[in-house]
């Protein structure tokens, strides 16, 4: 690894009127520059928490960072200031969110929010800022640039804002990019043309890419490695192509079972998250209740992730004594 960004033994809470619930607990994650890595998990897991810490956005309180380091070309982003953080964001990391329609104001026209981000970020010209906005345009693939600049977001179909959001998050220049679930909303059709895209310019910008999901097919068209992420944890990580043919853990199987047209037994996230909040385990591995091939020791004490290859990690007691067969077995049930 590189050092282009780390994160280590990084814990994330909320308070409640219950207590602090710990939400993020990761001990490793490193991305190389120019790399597009994916996040993948379930509603709930953890991801979007994951976005908006590292970009310093979470509301403290009732949002906490009980330890743990985020590096980003060797800096230290938990102990920047507002100030500092108010700099690299946009201009050194930005973020592509959700809804398109929550990100862009409603009340002024796509190229005018364009035309704002780089006025703000440099000494552009009126004139000057609006070629380069025409150009983000353009590069986002959006026919008609100049007419687009003159729409108003409700007069865009989904697709269209989506790729609007990315040409605003590209804007200043940012070369590492945070997409969370950028085409969720979106027709299967539309995700494809927006997973095309992000791959595109990464590839055309050199950018560096967070790609975030809870749909292991689209990582697996996009990304070069993929972590995969269960309440808080990552429970399995690797190379794409090692983590889809090789599952160690349980719930990673559960995640390939449940892409569409898979031979697996189909699987139903929703069904996962209720079984699981049953049986709580706190002291040990937070899967044990949805898994089917727990043993008293996932109980009693939280699996280390430890090394199947030289790139591929997993946290599971059961993964180094049988093997991917006795995982695939017992977790198909």
């Amino acid at each position: 690894m590189g050092g282009y960004f780390e994160i280590k033994d990084l814990k994330v809470g909320f308070k409640t009127f219950e207590g602090e619930k710990s939400v993020l607990d990761i001990d490793f994650l490193a991305l190389d520059k120019g790399e597009t890595y994916g996040i993948v998990g379930e509603s709930g897991a953890g991801k979007t928490v994951l976005a908006l810490t590292i970009l310093r956005l979470l509301p403290v309180p009732p949002a906490f960072v009980g330890s743990g380091s985020v590096l980003f070309n060797g800096e230290e982003l938990l102990q920047k200031t507002e100030r500092e953080m108010r700099k690299i964001r946009g201009r050194s990391i930005s973020m592509i969110f959700q809804d398109p329609m929550s990100t862009l104001n409603p009340v002024f026209t796509v190229g005018e929010q364009i035309i704002r981000v780089f006025r703000n970020n440099n000494r552009f010209s009126r004139k000057e800022a609006e070629k380069e906005a025409l150009k983000m345009i353009n590069m986002v693939k959006l026919p008609d640039a100049r007419n687009i600049m003159d729409k108003y977001p409700h007069e865009l179909s989904g697709g269209q804002r989506q790729r609007i959001v990315i040409a605003i998050a590209l804007s200043c220049g940012a070369e590492f990019l945070i997409a969370d679930e950028p085409t969720r909303n979106l027709d299967v059709t539309i995700q494809a043309g927006i997973l095309k895209l992000v791959a595109e310019l990464q590839r055309e910008l050199g950018v560096t890419v967070l790609f975030i999901a809870n749909n292991l097919g689209l990582v697996s068209a996009v990304c070069n490695r993929v972590a995969i992420l269960h309440q808080g944890r990552i429970v399995e990580a690797g190379k794409v192509r090692e983590v889809l043919k090789d599952p160690r853990h349980p719930y990673t199987l559960t995640l390939i079972n449940a892409i569409p047209g898979n031979r697996g037994e189909r699987v139903d996230l929703d069904s996962i998250s209720y079984r699981e909040d049953k049986d709580i385990c706190k002291e040990g591995c937070r899967y044990y209740s949805g898994c089917l091939r727990k043993q008293d020791i996932c109980r009693a004490r939280m699996p280390a992730s430890g090394q199947i290859t030289a790139t591929h990690t997993v946290a599971c007691h059961m993964a180094f004594k049988g093997g991917e067969a006795d995982v695939k077995e017992h977790t198909q049930g």
